[in-house]
């Protein structure tokens, strides 16, 4: 198993994108926690626990720095190190750029960004050599955009910046830094977008999103998971800085109309 014994923190881990990197992980022999601030939290460890999983969880706003430190601590107290740090935990809320108040754009920045800063910035301590740190990124904002998402689409192309420029540093320690950038995988936010599209048939909206991709068909969390799981074992120990799309080919075609 390529990361058993691995002691991993999954942000945002209860469900969704985290939670198919969860599982993987646990797949694949690591010990996880999970920090979330879902009410789904406890709900999530307690059906993982009845496979007799290694598998933990802590109640968390990652936006409170000294709260982070506090778990951290325990975390490494507990284990001895932080091997796999998963910084997957974010928000979207879609409004027009004119009205957007700043306290959307506050909420964008400080969870998906500053979020992401204090949990990066208290594991690394605790973490040995041939660590890893995955960035869940977006093809949002890195390579492309829609409508109503200015907020959300700066938050995950700045993780792009933070990937890199973390990477640099942290060569030195032997601690690797990569992003993954997901397209449309199969989500409770897909599903709220979808929803919020379309109350009467949420289904038309899933199904026309994936006509436009080329697979014809959204992602699985767990095959974010599986990428999730390569990047942060020895099987990509000479990968660092960068970033890898999974979006089944969305941002493939050059153009949207289709041959005659």
């Amino acid at each position: 198993m390529k990361l058993k014994d691995k002691v991993a923190i999954v942000t945002g881990g209860a469900m969704g994108n985290g939670l198919g990197i969860v599982k993987v992980f646990l797949k694949h022999g690591a010990k996880v926690i999970i920090l979330d601030y879902s009410n789904k939290l406890q709900e999530t460890v307690d059906k993982l626990k009845e496979d007799l999983e290694d598998v933990g969880g802590y109640l968390v706003d990652i936006r409170d720095s000294k709260k982070v430190k506090e778990i951290v601590e325990k975390v490494a107290d507990k284990y001895g190190k932080i091997d796999i740090l998963v910084n997957n935990a974010g928000v979207a809320k879609l409004t027009p750029f004119l009205d957007t108040p700043d306290e959307i754009r506050d909420f964008h920045f400080d969870i998906n960004i500053k979020g992401t800063w204090n949990v990066s910035k208290e594991v690394v301590p605790y973490m040995p050599e041939n660590g890893a740190i995955v960035n869940l990124s977006s093809v949002t904002g890195t390579m492309v955009a829609d409508t109503g998402e200015v907020a959300y689409a700066t938050t995950k192309a700045a993780l792009l910046g933070f990937t890199k420029g973390l990477a640099a540093e942290l060569v030195e320690r032997k601690i690797r830094v990569n992003a993954i950038l997901p397209g449309y995988i199969m989500t409770p936010m897909v599903e709220g977008i979808a929803k919020d599209s379309n109350e009467k048939n949420p289904n038309s909206v899933v199904e026309g999103i994936a006509a436009g991709i080329p697979m014809k068909r959204l992602g699985t969390i767990e095959e974010l998971g599986e990428l999730a799981a390569f990047l942060a074992s020895d099987e990509s120990s000479y990968i660092t800085g960068q970033s890898f799309v999974i979006d089944g080919g969305s941002t493939l075609p050059e153009t949207m109309s289709v041959g005659v």
